[in-house]
């Protein structure tokens, strides 16, 4: 015997405003924040994902028998950014849809962002179309070491395409050019747990009133003070997604060949090697590895570079947690 199809009435278009994993708020056009579920079995086709619906997400609210409200359709997205759901999954997590920008906000200590994990994060953004730029935060605890670092890292990345911003939520330094840069986007905010991200949410946005936590003393990490991911309108237009922090930035569903393309500085480097399909690994030809060896093409790049390939190669023997 069939199941009875399920019934709704009065839908209503809206974003994902907040996710928690198993509940969702839908600000709806005429501006009313409605709570709502979904059907256990509601899932994107061609995507597996753990999370069907993301924040950003345009939908289609209606209302149930029970006179619940539902997500019951999500509107073609603009573009959307995932991640391996975790080190050994097969699945991926949609981290935000419909954006404008990704923000990545890294420490240079208390913690220190590993580049690897920038990399990866700008490789995703590359791969879905999604512009990105840098903020270094905390650079009101910087030595003359870490502005020496932090200099190198923003002649690094601003050469390759990607805006950098030093901030500091405590000092309220940068605060101002970093807000004026995100006026008007939807801009995805993320980064590793504890680089100070609701402390510069709350810098950002007066009135968020986000929960901030301390750094462990033992293993000098943050904790995790975000556990849903939020948009948050900015004060002059635009919004910022706020999800959790993430230890490690797993890539999905990137083939071997296409892995350069989200380097753009190899990518317009490769257009140079003898043959089209080159990995850049030692093929005869290549323009890459001597670009790499001459420092046209910074190590660190090129080390992230082979190891989103090696992930691929070995498949599930690799899931080192960058």
């Amino acid at each position: 015997m069939k199941n009875k199809k399920d019934t709704y009435s009065d839908k209503r278009e809206g974003v994902v405003i907040r996710n928690t994993g198993s509940a969702y708020i839908v600000k709806t056009e005429d501006g009313t924040d409605v709570p709502c579920r979904i059907k256990g079995n509601f899932r994107i086709k061609g995507i597996r994902t753990t999370n069907p619906v993301a924040t950003g997400d345009r939908v289609v609210v209606s209302k149930a028998a029970d006179d619940a409200d539902y997500i019951t359709e999500i509107l073609p997205r603009k573009n959307y950014i995932i991640r391996r759901a975790s080190n050994l999954s097969k699945e991926s997590h949609i981290l935000a849809s419909n954006l404008d920008l990704a923000a990545l906000v890294i420490s240079l200590r208390e913690p220190s962002t590993p580049t690897t994990f920038i990399d990866r994060f700008l490789a995703t953004a590359e791969a879905y179309s999604v512009p990105a730029c840098l903020v270094i935060n905390k650079c009101d605890m910087w030595d003359e070491d870490d502005w020496e670092l932090a200099k190198a890292l923003e002649t690094l990345y601003t050469q390759i395409g990607y805006k950098v911003f030093f901030t500091s939520a405590t000092a309220d330094l940068g605060i101002a050019m970093l807000l004026e840069f995100l006026k008007g986007k939807v801009t995805l905010f993320a980064g590793n747990s504890g680089v100070g991200k609701s402390s510069l949410i709350n810098a950002l946005i007066p009135g968020a009133d986000l929960k901030t936590g301390k750094i462990s003393d033992i293993h000098h990490t943050g904790t995790h003070t975000t556990t849903f991911s939020e948009m948050l309108p900015l004060p002059e237009g635009g919004a910022l997604i706020d999800i959790p922090g993430v230890r490690g930035f797993g890539t999905i569903d990137f083939e071997p060949t296409e892995v350069s393309h989200y380097f753009p500085e190899i990518f317009r480097k490769s257009a140079e090697c003898r043959y089209g399909n080159c990995k850049h690994t030692g093929e005869p030809g290549c323009a890459v590895v001597p670009a790499v060896e001459n420092h046209e093409i910074s190590q660190s790049r090129y080390a992230s570079y082979l190891s989103i390939l090696e992930e691929l190669e070995d498949g599930d023997k690799y899931r080192k947690p960058f």
